[in-house]
């Protein structure tokens, strides 16, 4: 598993606490590039929608799609 997947996870699952040791652990810039290169089905919607708010990546009612899966 990479460390991006395991970023992916804390901040999809990941309880409070959980999330604090993280983000001390890896900083801002490297969460933003871990939702920059989100899979589909790593993050839950409301996890996609936080994060987006909590980084600066979004203003409200701007939230970017949910990566989704691609066929072919």
């Amino acid at each position: 598993m990479t460390p991006a997947r395991v970023i992916a996870q804390v901040m999809n699952i990941g309880d409070y606490d959980d999330v604090q040791t993280m983000v001390k652990a890896v900083g801002d810039d490297d969460l933003r590039e871990v939702l920059r290169g989100a899979e589909a089905g790593q993050l839950d919607a409301r996890s996609w929608t936080y994060w987006h708010y909590r980084l600066g990546m979004a203003t409200p009612g701007a939230v970017p799609p949910l990566p989704g899966r691609r066929v072919g």
